[in-house]
Protein backbone atom coordinates (compact mmCIF):
# COMPACT_ATOMS: atom_id res chain seq x y z
CA UNK A 1 0.00 0.00 0.00
CA UNK A 2 2.83 2.39 0.85
CA UNK A 3 4.55 1.55 -2.43
CA UNK A 4 1.35 2.29 -4.35
CA UNK A 5 0.60 5.51 -2.48
CA UNK A 6 -2.70 4.12 -1.20
CA UNK A 7 -4.27 6.29 1.48
CA UNK A 8 -7.69 4.69 1.91
CA UNK A 9 -8.86 1.10 2.20
CA UNK A 10 -12.41 0.04 1.40
CA UNK A 11 -13.39 -2.99 3.46
CA UNK A 12 -16.12 -4.98 1.72
CA UNK A 13 -18.45 -7.86 2.58
CA UNK A 14 -21.87 -9.03 1.42
CA UNK A 15 -25.14 -9.55 3.24
CA UNK A 16 -26.92 -12.89 2.86
CA UNK A 17 -28.55 -11.66 -0.36
CA UNK A 18 -25.23 -10.89 -2.01
CA UNK A 19 -25.51 -7.09 -1.76
CA UNK A 20 -22.21 -5.34 -1.18
CA UNK A 21 -21.59 -3.50 2.09
CA UNK A 22 -18.46 -1.51 2.84
CA UNK A 23 -16.66 0.89 5.12
CA UNK A 24 -13.66 3.01 4.15
CA UNK A 25 -10.77 3.57 6.56
CA UNK A 26 -7.39 5.26 6.42
CA UNK A 27 -4.46 2.88 5.98
CA UNK A 28 -3.17 3.67 9.48
CA UNK A 29 -6.36 2.10 10.89
CA UNK A 30 -5.60 -1.32 9.35
CA UNK A 31 -4.06 -2.75 12.53
CA UNK A 32 -7.35 -2.07 14.27
CA UNK A 33 -9.24 -3.88 11.49
CA UNK A 34 -6.91 -6.90 11.47
CA UNK A 35 -7.23 -7.26 15.25
CA UNK A 36 -11.05 -7.47 15.09
CA UNK A 37 -11.77 -4.08 16.64
CA UNK A 38 -13.74 -2.64 13.72
CA UNK A 39 -17.33 -3.07 14.90
CA UNK A 40 -20.62 -2.44 13.11
CA UNK A 41 -24.34 -2.77 13.78
CA UNK A 42 -25.45 -6.12 12.35
CA UNK A 43 -29.13 -5.42 13.07
CA UNK A 44 -29.09 -2.69 10.40
CA UNK A 45 -28.27 -5.22 7.66
CA UNK A 46 -31.07 -7.44 6.33
CA UNK A 47 -30.83 -11.00 7.60
CA UNK A 48 -27.72 -10.47 9.74
CA UNK A 49 -28.50 -10.08 13.44
CA UNK A 50 -31.26 -9.16 15.85
CA UNK A 51 -31.09 -5.87 17.73
CA UNK A 52 -30.20 -7.56 21.02
CA UNK A 53 -27.14 -9.29 19.51
CA UNK A 54 -26.19 -6.73 16.88
CA UNK A 55 -22.48 -6.11 17.57
CA UNK A 56 -20.34 -7.70 14.87
CA UNK A 57 -16.89 -7.03 13.47
CA UNK A 58 -15.20 -7.42 10.10
CA UNK A 59 -11.67 -8.72 9.60
CA UNK A 60 -10.03 -8.15 6.19
CA UNK A 61 -8.55 -11.02 4.19
CA UNK A 62 -5.16 -9.71 2.96
CA UNK A 63 -5.21 -12.23 0.08
CA UNK A 64 -8.00 -10.14 -1.47
CA UNK A 65 -6.07 -6.87 -1.46
CA UNK A 66 -6.16 -4.87 -4.67
CA UNK A 67 -5.92 -1.27 -5.72
CA UNK A 68 -9.18 0.09 -7.15
CA UNK A 69 -8.19 1.38 -10.59
CA UNK A 70 -11.23 3.60 -10.93
CA UNK A 71 -10.51 5.67 -7.79
CA UNK A 72 -9.33 9.32 -8.10
CA UNK A 73 -5.56 9.55 -8.60
CA UNK A 74 -5.16 12.11 -5.82
CA UNK A 75 -6.70 9.70 -3.30
CA UNK A 76 -5.72 6.20 -4.37
CA UNK A 77 -8.04 3.63 -2.82
CA UNK A 78 -7.37 -0.04 -2.14
CA UNK A 79 -9.83 -2.69 -1.12
CA UNK A 80 -10.01 -5.94 0.80
CA UNK A 81 -12.87 -8.39 1.21
CA UNK A 82 -13.72 -9.24 4.80
CA UNK A 83 -15.05 -12.05 6.93
CA UNK A 84 -17.61 -11.27 9.62
CA UNK A 85 -17.02 -12.29 13.24
CA UNK A 86 -18.73 -11.96 16.61
CA UNK A 87 -17.08 -9.78 19.28
CA UNK A 88 -15.69 -13.02 20.79
CA UNK A 89 -13.69 -13.74 17.65
CA UNK A 90 -15.98 -16.54 16.48
CA UNK A 91 -16.97 -16.66 12.77
CA UNK A 92 -20.46 -15.21 12.40
CA UNK A 93 -22.90 -17.88 11.25
CA UNK A 94 -24.61 -15.41 8.95
CA UNK A 95 -21.43 -14.57 7.00
CA UNK A 96 -21.83 -15.90 3.43
CA UNK A 97 -18.05 -16.20 3.00
CA UNK A 98 -17.85 -18.41 6.10
CA UNK A 99 -20.60 -20.66 4.73
CA UNK A 100 -18.63 -21.22 1.52
CA UNK A 101 -15.43 -21.84 3.49
CA UNK A 102 -17.15 -24.62 5.44
CA UNK A 103 -18.26 -26.32 2.21
CA UNK A 104 -14.76 -26.01 0.75
CA UNK A 105 -13.29 -27.57 3.89
CA UNK A 106 -15.62 -30.56 3.49
CA UNK A 107 -14.37 -31.02 -0.07
CA UNK A 108 -10.80 -30.72 1.17
CA UNK A 109 -11.31 -33.53 3.71
CA UNK A 110 -12.41 -35.71 0.78
CA UNK A 111 -9.26 -34.75 -1.13
CA UNK A 112 -10.92 -32.36 -3.58
CA UNK A 113 -10.28 -28.81 -4.73
CA UNK A 114 -13.38 -27.05 -6.05
CA UNK A 115 -13.02 -24.74 -9.07
CA UNK A 116 -15.71 -22.44 -10.47
CA UNK A 117 -15.89 -20.25 -13.55
CA UNK A 118 -19.02 -18.06 -13.62
CA UNK A 119 -20.06 -16.34 -16.86
CA UNK A 120 -20.96 -12.68 -16.47
CA UNK A 121 -23.89 -11.23 -18.45
CA UNK A 122 -25.33 -7.72 -18.10
CA UNK A 123 -27.32 -5.06 -19.97
CA UNK A 124 -26.19 -1.50 -20.70
CA UNK A 125 -28.70 1.35 -20.58
CA UNK A 126 -28.34 5.06 -21.27
CA UNK A 127 -28.57 7.63 -18.47
CA UNK A 128 -30.24 11.05 -18.43
CA UNK A 129 -28.66 14.49 -17.99
CA UNK A 130 -28.61 13.94 -14.21
CA UNK A 131 -26.81 10.61 -14.55
CA UNK A 132 -29.89 8.62 -13.57
CA UNK A 133 -30.63 5.32 -15.31
CA UNK A 134 -33.22 5.32 -18.08
CA UNK A 135 -34.89 2.35 -19.75
CA UNK A 136 -33.34 3.33 -23.08
CA UNK A 137 -31.12 0.46 -24.25
CA UNK A 138 -27.64 1.30 -25.55
CA UNK A 139 -27.69 -0.66 -28.82
CA UNK A 140 -29.69 -3.00 -31.04
CA UNK A 141 -26.88 -5.44 -31.80
CA UNK A 142 -27.16 -9.21 -31.44
CA UNK A 143 -24.99 -12.24 -30.71
CA UNK A 144 -21.31 -11.73 -31.69
CA UNK A 145 -22.13 -8.64 -33.76
CA UNK A 146 -19.27 -6.40 -34.87
CA UNK A 147 -18.42 -2.97 -33.51
CA UNK A 148 -20.36 -1.18 -36.25
CA UNK A 149 -23.57 -2.04 -34.36
CA UNK A 150 -22.12 -3.16 -31.01
CA UNK A 151 -21.87 0.21 -29.25
CA UNK A 152 -20.84 -1.42 -26.00
CA UNK A 153 -17.46 -2.75 -27.09
CA UNK A 154 -15.46 0.23 -25.78
CA UNK A 155 -17.12 -0.13 -22.37
CA UNK A 156 -16.33 -3.85 -22.30
CA UNK A 157 -12.70 -3.22 -23.24
CA UNK A 158 -12.31 -0.69 -20.42
CA UNK A 159 -13.94 -3.10 -17.96
CA UNK A 160 -11.52 -5.82 -19.09
CA UNK A 161 -8.45 -3.56 -18.70
CA UNK A 162 -9.65 -2.59 -15.22
CA UNK A 163 -10.18 -6.20 -14.19
CA UNK A 164 -6.75 -7.19 -15.52
CA UNK A 165 -5.22 -4.50 -13.30
CA UNK A 166 -6.99 -6.24 -10.40
CA UNK A 167 -5.48 -9.63 -11.25
CA UNK A 168 -8.22 -11.17 -13.42
CA UNK A 169 -7.42 -13.41 -16.38
CA UNK A 170 -10.01 -12.56 -19.02
CA UNK A 171 -10.87 -15.30 -21.51
CA UNK A 172 -13.40 -13.59 -23.82
CA UNK A 173 -15.96 -10.83 -24.22
CA UNK A 174 -18.72 -10.29 -26.75
CA UNK A 175 -22.17 -8.91 -27.41
CA UNK A 176 -24.83 -11.37 -26.25
CA UNK A 177 -28.11 -12.46 -27.89
CA UNK A 178 -30.42 -9.74 -26.57
CA UNK A 179 -30.17 -6.10 -27.62
CA UNK A 180 -27.93 -4.16 -25.26
CA UNK A 181 -26.69 -7.37 -23.59
CA UNK A 182 -23.01 -8.13 -23.02
CA UNK A 183 -20.85 -10.92 -21.63
CA UNK A 184 -17.36 -11.01 -20.13
CA UNK A 185 -15.83 -14.35 -19.13
CA UNK A 186 -12.89 -14.62 -16.75
CA UNK A 187 -10.80 -17.69 -16.02
CA UNK A 188 -12.03 -20.12 -13.40
CA UNK A 189 -10.47 -20.16 -9.96
CA UNK A 190 -10.73 -21.96 -6.64
CA UNK A 191 -14.22 -21.56 -5.14
CA UNK A 192 -13.58 -18.78 -2.61
CA UNK A 193 -11.37 -16.74 -4.94
CA UNK A 194 -13.95 -17.11 -7.70
CA UNK A 195 -16.78 -15.85 -5.47
CA UNK A 196 -14.61 -12.89 -4.43
CA UNK A 197 -13.89 -12.17 -8.08
CA UNK A 198 -17.57 -12.31 -8.97
CA UNK A 199 -18.57 -9.58 -6.53
CA UNK A 200 -15.57 -7.55 -7.72
CA UNK A 201 -16.66 -8.10 -11.33
CA UNK A 202 -20.16 -6.78 -10.62
CA UNK A 203 -18.72 -3.73 -8.88
CA UNK A 204 -16.27 -2.98 -11.71
CA UNK A 205 -18.95 -3.31 -14.39
CA UNK A 206 -21.15 -0.82 -12.54
CA UNK A 207 -18.37 1.72 -11.98
CA UNK A 208 -16.84 1.64 -15.45
CA UNK A 209 -20.26 1.81 -17.12
CA UNK A 210 -21.06 4.87 -15.02
CA UNK A 211 -17.84 6.52 -16.18
CA UNK A 212 -19.11 6.07 -19.75
CA UNK A 213 -22.42 7.71 -18.92
CA UNK A 214 -24.21 4.36 -18.88
CA UNK A 215 -26.02 2.17 -16.38
CA UNK A 216 -25.25 -1.54 -16.13
CA UNK A 217 -27.87 -3.90 -14.73
CA UNK A 218 -27.58 -7.56 -13.80
CA UNK A 219 -31.37 -7.85 -13.53
CA UNK A 220 -32.21 -11.31 -14.94
CA UNK A 221 -34.99 -10.29 -17.36
CA UNK A 222 -35.35 -6.59 -18.21
CA UNK A 223 -37.30 -7.34 -21.43
CA UNK A 224 -39.99 -9.88 -22.16
CA UNK A 225 -39.47 -11.67 -25.46
CA UNK A 226 -35.67 -11.58 -25.22
CA UNK A 227 -32.93 -13.60 -23.53
CA UNK A 228 -32.12 -12.69 -19.95
CA UNK A 229 -28.96 -12.43 -17.86
CA UNK A 230 -27.52 -15.69 -16.57
CA UNK A 231 -24.61 -16.62 -14.35
CA UNK A 232 -23.79 -20.03 -15.81
CA UNK A 233 -21.54 -21.79 -13.29
CA UNK A 234 -18.82 -24.01 -14.78
CA UNK A 235 -17.45 -26.23 -12.02
CA UNK A 236 -14.96 -29.01 -11.54
CA UNK A 237 -13.25 -31.03 -8.83
CA UNK A 238 -9.52 -31.68 -8.83
CA UNK A 239 -7.82 -34.43 -6.85
CA UNK A 240 -4.04 -34.86 -6.70
CA UNK A 241 -3.79 -32.07 -9.30
CA UNK A 242 -5.91 -34.02 -11.79
CA UNK A 243 -9.45 -33.33 -12.98
CA UNK A 244 -11.63 -35.82 -11.11
CA UNK A 245 -14.43 -35.44 -13.68
CA UNK A 246 -12.37 -36.80 -16.59
CA UNK A 247 -12.00 -40.48 -17.42
CA UNK A 248 -10.94 -41.12 -21.03
CA UNK A 249 -12.07 -44.77 -21.04
CA UNK A 250 -15.60 -43.94 -19.91
CA UNK A 251 -18.50 -42.95 -22.22
CA UNK A 252 -18.32 -39.24 -23.05
CA UNK A 253 -15.05 -39.10 -21.08
CA UNK A 254 -16.93 -38.56 -17.81
CA UNK A 255 -15.81 -40.33 -14.66
CA UNK A 256 -18.15 -41.93 -12.14
CA UNK A 257 -17.28 -39.03 -9.84
CA UNK A 258 -18.62 -36.62 -12.47
CA UNK A 259 -21.81 -38.63 -12.96
CA UNK A 260 -22.46 -38.84 -9.22
CA UNK A 261 -21.77 -35.11 -8.89
CA UNK A 262 -24.36 -34.47 -11.63
CA UNK A 263 -26.76 -36.77 -9.79
CA UNK A 264 -26.34 -34.75 -6.61
CA UNK A 265 -26.87 -31.43 -8.38
CA UNK A 266 -30.05 -32.70 -10.05
CA UNK A 267 -31.29 -34.24 -6.81
CA UNK A 268 -31.07 -30.92 -4.94
CA UNK A 269 -31.79 -28.59 -7.85
CA UNK A 270 -35.34 -27.66 -6.78
CA UNK A 271 -34.19 -26.93 -3.23
CA UNK A 272 -31.37 -24.66 -4.46
CA UNK A 273 -33.42 -22.57 -6.88
CA UNK A 274 -34.44 -19.90 -4.35
CA UNK A 275 -30.72 -19.20 -3.83
CA UNK A 276 -29.70 -19.53 -7.50
CA UNK A 277 -32.67 -17.44 -8.68
CA UNK A 278 -33.44 -15.23 -5.70
CA UNK A 279 -35.79 -12.51 -6.95
CA UNK A 280 -39.26 -12.39 -8.48
CA UNK A 281 -37.84 -11.34 -11.85
CA UNK A 282 -35.52 -14.38 -11.94
CA UNK A 283 -38.41 -16.62 -12.98
CA UNK A 284 -39.30 -14.46 -16.00
CA UNK A 285 -35.96 -15.64 -17.43
CA UNK A 286 -36.59 -19.35 -16.77
CA UNK A 287 -38.90 -19.77 -19.73
CA UNK A 288 -38.75 -22.12 -22.76
CA UNK A 289 -37.10 -20.82 -25.91
CA UNK A 290 -34.54 -18.43 -24.42
CA UNK A 291 -31.64 -20.82 -23.69
CA UNK A 292 -32.67 -20.88 -20.03
CA UNK A 293 -33.51 -24.19 -18.31
CA UNK A 294 -37.01 -25.03 -17.19
CA UNK A 295 -36.62 -28.77 -16.54
CA UNK A 296 -34.36 -30.93 -14.39
CA UNK A 297 -32.21 -32.77 -16.91
CA UNK A 298 -28.65 -32.91 -18.18
CA UNK A 299 -26.98 -33.11 -21.55
CA UNK A 300 -23.63 -33.41 -23.27
CA UNK A 301 -24.70 -31.45 -26.32
CA UNK A 302 -27.45 -28.83 -25.90
CA UNK A 303 -28.27 -25.69 -23.94
CA UNK A 304 -31.91 -26.42 -23.14
CA UNK A 305 -31.07 -28.56 -20.10
CA UNK A 306 -30.36 -27.52 -16.52
CA UNK A 307 -26.88 -29.06 -16.69
CA UNK A 308 -24.68 -29.05 -19.78
CA UNK A 309 -21.30 -30.72 -20.20
CA UNK A 310 -19.17 -28.49 -22.47
CA UNK A 311 -17.31 -30.34 -25.20
CA UNK A 312 -13.78 -29.81 -23.78
CA UNK A 313 -12.24 -32.82 -22.04
CA UNK A 314 -9.02 -33.61 -20.19
CA UNK A 315 -8.14 -31.00 -17.58
CA UNK A 316 -10.93 -28.77 -18.95
CA UNK A 317 -13.74 -31.25 -18.21
CA UNK A 318 -16.44 -29.38 -16.33
CA UNK A 319 -20.11 -29.31 -15.42
CA UNK A 320 -22.12 -26.22 -16.30
CA UNK A 321 -25.14 -25.41 -14.13
CA UNK A 322 -27.27 -23.07 -16.23
CA UNK A 323 -30.06 -21.76 -14.01
CA UNK A 324 -28.20 -19.36 -11.64
CA UNK A 325 -28.49 -15.68 -12.48
CA UNK A 326 -26.30 -12.69 -11.52
CA UNK A 327 -28.52 -11.64 -8.60
CA UNK A 328 -27.53 -14.79 -6.68
CA UNK A 329 -25.15 -14.51 -3.75
CA UNK A 330 -22.07 -16.29 -5.18
CA UNK A 331 -20.87 -17.53 -1.79
CA UNK A 332 -24.17 -19.23 -1.03
CA UNK A 333 -24.85 -20.75 -4.45
CA UNK A 334 -21.25 -22.01 -4.80
CA UNK A 335 -21.52 -23.62 -1.35
CA UNK A 336 -24.80 -25.28 -2.29
CA UNK A 337 -23.56 -26.53 -5.67
CA UNK A 338 -20.50 -28.04 -4.05
CA UNK A 339 -22.32 -29.73 -1.19
CA UNK A 340 -25.02 -31.07 -3.53
CA UNK A 341 -22.32 -32.54 -5.76
CA UNK A 342 -20.44 -34.01 -2.81
CA UNK A 343 -23.69 -35.53 -1.57
CA UNK A 344 -24.01 -37.22 -4.96
CA UNK A 345 -20.47 -38.58 -4.68
CA UNK A 346 -20.82 -39.81 -1.10
CA UNK A 347 -24.16 -41.51 -1.77
CA UNK A 348 -23.33 -42.61 -5.34
CA UNK A 349 -26.40 -40.88 -6.77
CA UNK A 350 -26.85 -41.92 -10.39
CA UNK A 351 -28.20 -39.25 -12.74
CA UNK A 352 -30.99 -40.12 -15.18
CA UNK A 353 -30.11 -40.70 -18.83
CA UNK A 354 -28.73 -37.64 -20.59
CA UNK A 355 -31.14 -35.87 -22.94
CA UNK A 356 -29.31 -34.63 -26.02
CA UNK A 357 -32.34 -33.27 -27.86
CA UNK A 358 -34.03 -29.91 -27.52
CA UNK A 359 -36.15 -30.31 -24.38
CA UNK A 360 -38.45 -27.48 -25.45
CA UNK A 361 -39.63 -29.63 -28.37
CA UNK A 362 -40.07 -32.93 -26.48
CA UNK A 363 -43.64 -33.90 -25.72
CA UNK A 364 -43.33 -37.67 -25.33
CA UNK A 365 -41.39 -37.80 -22.03
CA UNK A 366 -42.09 -36.41 -18.60
CA UNK A 367 -39.31 -34.34 -17.03
CA UNK A 368 -39.63 -32.75 -13.60
CA UNK A 369 -39.75 -28.96 -13.93
CA UNK A 370 -37.93 -26.30 -11.97
CA UNK A 371 -40.10 -24.07 -9.75
CA UNK A 372 -42.00 -21.53 -11.85
CA UNK A 373 -41.95 -18.65 -9.35
CA UNK A 374 -40.24 -17.47 -6.19
CA UNK A 375 -43.06 -18.71 -3.97
CA UNK A 376 -42.73 -22.30 -5.24
CA UNK A 377 -38.93 -22.08 -4.97
CA UNK A 378 -39.18 -21.03 -1.32
CA UNK A 379 -41.45 -24.00 -0.56
CA UNK A 380 -38.95 -26.36 -2.22
CA UNK A 381 -36.11 -24.79 -0.26
CA UNK A 382 -37.92 -25.53 2.99
CA UNK A 383 -38.04 -29.25 2.11
CA UNK A 384 -34.34 -29.74 1.37
CA UNK A 385 -32.35 -30.66 4.47
CA UNK A 386 -29.02 -30.32 2.68
CA UNK A 387 -29.83 -26.70 1.83
CA UNK A 388 -30.65 -26.03 5.47
CA UNK A 389 -27.49 -27.76 6.71
CA UNK A 390 -25.31 -25.88 4.23
CA UNK A 391 -26.71 -22.44 5.00
CA UNK A 392 -27.18 -23.02 8.73
CA UNK A 393 -30.38 -22.22 10.60
CA UNK A 394 -29.58 -18.52 10.92
CA UNK A 395 -29.26 -17.80 7.19
CA UNK A 396 -31.87 -20.40 6.19
CA UNK A 397 -34.59 -18.90 8.38
CA UNK A 398 -33.75 -15.24 7.79
CA UNK A 399 -33.52 -15.76 4.04
CA UNK A 400 -36.95 -17.38 3.90
CA UNK A 401 -38.57 -14.67 6.03
CA UNK A 402 -37.30 -11.87 3.76
CA UNK A 403 -38.08 -13.70 0.52
CA UNK A 404 -41.61 -14.61 1.61
CA UNK A 405 -42.22 -10.95 2.38
CA UNK A 406 -40.81 -10.02 -1.04
CA UNK A 407 -43.16 -12.48 -2.75
CA UNK A 408 -46.20 -11.31 -0.76
CA UNK A 409 -45.48 -7.68 -1.64
CA UNK A 410 -45.20 -8.57 -5.32
CA UNK A 411 -48.33 -10.75 -5.28
CA UNK A 412 -50.41 -7.98 -3.69
CA UNK A 413 -49.25 -5.31 -6.13
CA UNK A 414 -51.51 -4.38 -9.06
CA UNK A 415 -49.34 -4.44 -12.18
CA UNK A 416 -49.70 -2.49 -15.42
CA UNK A 417 -50.37 -5.74 -17.30
CA UNK A 418 -53.51 -6.27 -15.19
CA UNK A 419 -54.74 -2.76 -15.87
CA UNK A 420 -54.09 -3.13 -19.61
CA UNK A 421 -55.92 -6.47 -19.84
CA UNK A 422 -58.77 -6.18 -17.36
CA UNK A 423 -59.63 -2.54 -16.60
CA UNK A 424 -61.75 -1.92 -19.72
CA UNK A 425 -62.92 -5.52 -20.08
CA UNK A 426 -64.86 -5.85 -16.85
Amino acid sequence: MEASGIKFIRLEFTDIFGLMKSITIMTEELDKAFSGKLMFDGSSIDGFASIEESDLCIIPDPATFSAMPWSPHEAVVGRMICDVYTPDGVPFEGCPRYILKKALNEAKTMGYTFNVGPEGEFFLFKTDEKGQATFDILDTAGYFDLTTVDRGELVRLNIILTLKQMGFKIEASHHEVATGQHEIDFKYDEGLASADKWITFREAVKYISKQHGLYATFMPKPFSGQNGNAMHCNQSLFKNNKNAFYEPDQPDGLSNIALNYIGGLLNHSRGMVAIANPIVNSYKRLKPGYEAPVNIAWSTSNRSTLIRIPVARGESTRIELRNPDPTANPYLIFALMLRAGLDGIKNKIEPPQAINKNIYQLNDIQIEPLPRDLKEAIEEMKKDTLVRETLGDHVFQNYIVVKEKEWDTYAEHVHKWEIDHYFKKF
